[in-house]
């Protein structure tokens, strides 16, 4: 095959550099003439798009819709008393690329947006901004105004009812959401701004408190007095879900009880401050050393208490003594002992995080209560520090503590050690303690197709892992009032056995201000009347119904079943224990489903040191300064390079890139709309492809068609980092070889046939990219679109494989000529030439398939090159690359 191909390219062979045809020619009544600015620009476009976007109503849901051809997204609502970082960039521009596909595919996508704007952090948030603090006892004062500027010291705040302190509460967070709003929008969020929802209006509060009403009523709710964790800072229930262990400093404390024959029995405890609630001892059933006390009586030191000693599985032979003292409540674990073992209670710490003022009535010796009154009233780290003090001065600590590193559970808002009161609050069953239910919320885990698929696994480790009911009560101000009543008895104590539900058409109501079904307000709080529950709805009991609030359940069952079950939950991995977790258990008991068929699972944003970004660590970068600095497109373009679940580094250098891939899509149309180039040319139908006379741009098309292929099947397996890394490769041959190749052609110096074949080309390919690149850089994209087409390119049908069927091309065409064109680049390059110096001739050696690729489109690669001669020769398949020598190069031009 050696001297396969030789051909001269004449001297006098034009070689133009610039031309800006005339386009009105080519134009026809009913296709737009392309109007292309001088200087295309980034700057202003999320401002212009965005504006058009809202006029044009761009992504606006049809409510007059079915089912089938909706495609809905229940979105997670920011907190809007928090501030925004990249971190919710990331996430949100994930769930924006996924939504502007699918609408794309034809979907009638529901996408709306609410703002999770009760609870805590909203309460601290206004506590501080506006220097008050609650007391529910306090009156409520009409048209209240808070202080010009709040007081620097707390005691100096006002104090203020709790209808005056939600009235601030909601007028504060009307004013954060306008901002995230305004954020959101600039960052190109497709939000049907039209179907926003708040988790504290009325309609909030209304499906919050019917679905609370429905778990009571199904026996899925109740009230119980127990155990709970209990946050002493804001004197408010902990729920399993809010844990976070931290690692703190403590020490072990050895001191014995002591038997009736006097024998010594040491414990090893952390928490010798509970010794005065201590109600028995435990030690693993077959730990010999103990199994002649199982069933006796020891007596504790300094307090002089009898307990027995009991037998239980969960005691550990190999930590410490072997034996733990069980006291009422140290940790959950005394809780499962206490419950199993049918012990007493007795409990010391409040819930203040203080010791009992009274000395409780089982410390009966004169000895044992003069040591609890030096406790009574302490904190519970002061106490311990008496005790230890009290246990060495009667000589019964033996030796001195050992310091240790432990795991402590704290409220995950929280600075002090959880601790564990006995209180009355309300839960939902959620399999911790019934086996069946368990299971069955694993089975809705089951029906979920999850993205990434291990992501499933959180969540079913998370059940199995259950030790309890939801905890859902808090003992808050701002959050949804739980909707009951209590009756009084004739001393005037509540009997919660028989709680008083609202009528459903009642609902929103708060019982601390409305009156009970069938009382009088007179009658409140007095005995034979009656008492409203003061407790709120943890958020997450009303965060967890966002496909209800969001489809307007139970009160438009027509809409409610135009989205649900949701198509898509987006979400962090770190709430798949809360949110996502809690939105299936409602769904289970409501709707007998599960809530979504797909959940999208993103990563954590990590700062430099690959540790996560946070405001508690200082580590976060404000959204508005990178989006000032880099454009919308280049942020989303960093966001959606990651694919879900991955953990991701903060990269200034991938939005860079992702800014200029905006940028070079914005020259690269204005190139090709210059050239002339209509929707006229776009090649849509089988008829069409005839335009398509030269090989290299047949093989442009059927790589483009291949893209179009690899690019759907990865957005529908919800892989949008593997559909955007598949076009932008596509994306720089086409821009940095195909469109330098086909210059010499383009301006018309091969002639009409091969200029028209590059025109369809270059409008086929313009339009599928643009299209294809919508769902992540829109506002670029959308810009292109306006040049030259009607309406925006984000209600255009996504680019179809099966519309280029007709194109028969060999797509490997155009690496194999790439590869020359950067072979004859380079030698130019290091003979330090300028690139349009003529090749006097040139040889090109390779496997003979891949030479028969570049012969058929040596034409293009000679124009391009300004190559005179190039020599192919085969060298059958021993060799695997194309290599370009022996180039010889014409004189460099002078001056």
């Amino acid at each position: 095959m050696a001297g396969m191909a030789e051909q001269n390219l004449g001297t006098d062979s034009p070689v133009i550099e610039t031309a800006r045809p005339e386009t009105a020619a080519t134009a026809t009544a009913s296709v737009k003439t392309p109007q292309v600015p001088d200087r295309p620009a980034l700057e202003g476009l999320e401002e212009k798009l965005g504006a058009a976007w809202t006029q044009e109503q761009v992504y606006r849901f049809e409510e007059d819709t079915e089912r089938s051809a909706v495609y809905s997204i229940d979105t997670p609502p920011p907190t809007a008393s928090g501030s925004l970082h990249v971190g919710h960039m990331f996430s949100y521009t994930q769930t924006d690329v996924l939504a502007r596909f699918q609408r794309m595919r034809g979907k009638n996508v529901f996408y709306p947006l609410g703002w999770d704007d009760n609870g805590l952090p909203t309460e601290r948030r206004v506590q501080n901004y506006y220097g008050v603090r609650c007391d529910p006892s306090k009156p409520y004062i009409p048209d209240y105004t808070p202080p010009s500027s709040p007081a620097k010291n707390q005691r100096d705040w006002d104090v203020i009812s709790r209808p005056n302190f939600i009235e601030l509460c909601e007028k504060l967070t009307v004013e954060d959401e306008k901002v995230f709003e305004d954020l959101f929008s600039r960052l190109g969020l497709s939000v049907d701004w039209t179907q926003t929802y708040r988790t504290i209006d009325d309609s909030t509060r209304a499906i919050s408190q019917r679905a609370f009403i429905r778990d009571v009523q199904n026996g899925h709710a109740y009230t119980a007095l127990a155990p709970t964790l209990w946050d002493v800072t804001f004197r408010t229930a902990v729920a399993q879900a809010e844990l976070e262990a931290k690692e703190r400093p403590g020490a072990y404390h050895r001191y014995p009880f002591f038997t009736g024959q006097g024998e010594k029995v040491f414990i090893e405890t952390t928490r010798p401050e509970l010794l005065p609630s201590c109600v028995a001892l435990v030690a693993h059933p077959e730990d010999a050393r103990y199994q002649h006390l199982f069933g006796t009586t020891v007596t504790s030191p300094l307090f002089d208490v009898a307990v027995e000693v009991k037998a239980h599985q969960l005691a550990d032979p190999e930590k410490g003594s072997g034996v733990a003292m069980i006291c009422t409540f140290g940790d959950m674990t005394d809780v499962t002992w206490w419950r199993e073992l049918q012990l007493p209670t007795r409990t010391v710490v409040g819930r203040d995080g203080r010791l009992s003022r009274e000395t409780p009535e089982w410390i009966s010796s004169e000895q044992g209560r003069a040591h609890y009154e030096q406790l009574a009233g302490k904190t519970v780290h002061s106490a311990k520090e008496a005790v230890v003090e009290l246990l060495r001065e009667a000589g019964l600590l033996d030796g001195e503590p050992e310091k240790i590193t432990h795991a402590v559970h704290f409220y995950e808002k929280g600075d002090k050690p959880l601790e564990v009161v006995t209180s009355r609050q309300w839960y939902i069953r959620n399999g911790g303690r019934d086996a069946d239910r368990r299971e069955a919320l694993l089975r809705r885990g089951a029906e979920i197709d999850w993205h990434p698929a291990f992501m499933r696994s959180r969540y079913e480790n998370w059940v199995e892992g259950l030790n309890g009911d939801w905890l859902i009560s808090r003992q808050r101000f701002f959050g949804v009032p739980i909707p009951v009543w209590y009756p009084l008895d004739a001393e005037g104590e509540p009997d919660y056995d028989r709680p008083i539900l609202p009528d459903e058409a009642q609902l929103p109501v708060d019982p601390t201000t409305d009156v009970a079904p069938g009382y009088e307000e007179s009658q409140r709080g007095q005995a034979g009347g009656f008492v409203g529950e003061a407790d709120v709805l943890d958020t997450w009991a009303t965060s967890s119904l966002t496909p209800h609030i969001a489809g307007r359940w139970s009160h438009d069952d027509e809409f409610f079943a135009k989205v649900f079950p949701f198509d898509l939950r987006p979400q962090g991995h770190d709430i798949i224990r809360t949110w996502l977790f809690s939105s299936v258990v409602r769904a289970h008991t409501l709707n007998d489903s599960a809530p979504w068929t797909d959940a999208a699972i993103s990563g954590w944003i990590l700062d430099p040191d690959r540790k996560k970004m946070s405001k508690s660590k200082g580590n976060v970068v404000v959204p508005d300064d990178v989006l000032e600095q880099f454009g919308s497109d280049a942020v989303r373009y960093w966001a959606a390079s990651a694919k879900l679940g991955a953990d991701t580094a903060y990269e200034v250098a991938q939005m860079k890139i992702g800014r200029r891939l905006a940028i070079k899509l914005l020259n690269a149309s204005k190139f090709a709309l210059n050239l002339g180039v209509t929707e006229e040319h776009i090649v849509t139908r089988g008829e069409d492809a005839d335009v398509l006379a030269e090989p290299l741009d047949r093989a442009l098309i059927a790589e483009l068609r291949e893209v179009v292929e690899q690019a759907t099947h990865a957005f529908e397996a919800y892989d949008y980092a593997r559909a955007l890394q598949r076009v932008e490769s596509f994306f720089w041959r086409f821009t940095d070889d195909y469109v330098e190749l086909v210059k010499d052609r383009a301006y018309g110096a091969r002639g009409d046939e091969a200029q028209a074949s590059v025109r369809a080309a270059l409008a086929t390919t313009l339009d599928a990219v643009l299209r294809l690149f919508a769902p992540v850089l829109p506002f670029a994209t959308d810009e292109v679109w306006r040049w030259w087409r009607e309406g925006s390119v984000h209600r255009a049908a996504w680019p179809s494989a099966e519309a280029l069927e007709s194109v028969h091309g060999n797509p490997a065409i155009l690496p194999s000529v790439a590869e020359v064109l950067a072979g004859l680049r380079r030698a130019k390059s290091e003979a330090k030439v300028k690139q349009r110096t003529e090749v006097l001739s040139a040889r090109v050696t390779g496997p003979n398939e891949a030479l028969s690729h570049v012969e058929a489109a040596l034409g293009d690669i000679r124009a391009a090159t300004r190559s005179r001669a190039l020599e192919l020769v085969g060298q059958g398949e021993t060799v695997h690359e194309l290599t370009v020598t022996e180039v010889e190069l014409a004189e460099p031009e002078q001056g």
